[in-house]
């Protein structure tokens, strides 16, 4: 288990360096970085002081190692816009959205692995139907569509949630509604298709044979393997629904790090989208790290593979 750990923790690490150097190439994908910050109405004079005080006039070899420096001692650089480090722009707005996702990674795991456990129990009845057609319409339904539609239908028909905002528990509950049903349907698909494997296996239909409960077999056999799989899917759903919380925090007014996203890229603050950008594709490896080394814990054929 150690080996199987370093092992997935060294490629870890050499992910991580080459998705810093594309977060970094980042600002210069545009054209020049330094004309971008000087804005419109700035001069070529404007561009070339820009150009001296970032260090854009050096080698990018020397520019890249400076930056990853920085970073490494959490300096991310200063906001044009704001006007502020954004490191503590960062820390002050990922608060609201690592809220919104684990309460919306939550919601998804409630909702989906009950059904995809039914719907592979039972396949082909009316369960496993209308499972499938919650995973349709999931899949189906743009994020933005649903989240206008829960607003008219609990905050203007019937005006019992608030529309906007993240102060409270009540402010909370249709965002997370919205972004946990984006990540529902993939989830219980996985665990429907993992339940079915798992109830056809040769070990399942010897447990049968010998006479143990329907129930245990359910639990202890055939739903640990059948959650294998869904622990590395819930692992990147959770990435996704941090960096896809855009839409969601952007109709609700939320002042997350989804909507930071939105209004770096408005008002082109590119130390700001740099910092984004690296922190949710960190994010993102992290969690792949971490759900990898729960497999491997579960099932010992992963390690020794």
């Amino acid at each position: 288990m150690l080996q199987y750990t370093l092992r997935r923790l060294a490629s870890a690490v050499i992910l991580m360096l080459f998705v810093s150097f594309v977060a970094f190439a980042l600002v210069f994908t545009a054209g020049d970085p330094a004309a971008s910050i000087a804005g419109e109405g700035g001069t070529a004079a404007d561009a070339e002081r820009i150009r001296s005080v970032y260090g854009f006039d050096r080698p990018l070899v020397l520019q890249y190692a400076s930056w990853l420096g920085r970073v490494l001692q959490g300096d991310l650089g200063q906001s044009i816009y704001f006007n502020q480090p954004v490191t503590s722009i960062l820390i002050e707005r990922f608060q609201a959205t690592m809220l919104l996702g684990v309460l919306a990674l939550c919601f998804a795991l409630l909702l989906a692995i009950p059904l995809g456990i039914a719907a592979g129990r039972w396949p082909n009845s009316i369960v496993d139907r209308v499972a499938l057609l919650f995973a349709v319409v999931g899949q189906a339904m743009p994020t933005f569509w649903f989240a206008l539609l829960l607003i008219i239908l609990f905050s203007v028909t019937f005006p019992i949630l608030p529309t906007s905002g993240g102060e409270t528990w009540r402010h909370m509950i249709l965002p997370t509604i919205v972004l946990g049903y984006f990540a529902a349907p993939a989830i219980m698909r996985l665990t429907r298709s993992g339940m079915i494997a798992a109830l056809e296996t040769d070990f399942i239909r010897t447990a049968r044979a010998m006479g143990i409960p329907s129930s245990k077999i359910l639990s202890s056999y055939a739903l640990r393997n059948a959650l294998l799989p869904v622990v590395s899917l819930a692992a990147a759903q959770f990435g996704f629904m941090l960096a896809g919380s855009v839409v969601v925090e952007s109709v609700f007014a939320i002042h997350g790090a989804g909507r930071l996203v939105w209004e770096s890229i408005l008002r082109s603050d590119l130390p700001t989208i740099q910092a984004l950008v690296l922190c949710f594709s960190m994010f993102y490896v992290v969690l792949t790290l971490v759900a990898d080394i729960i497999n491997a814990w579960l099932d010992p054929r992963i390690r020794d593979a």
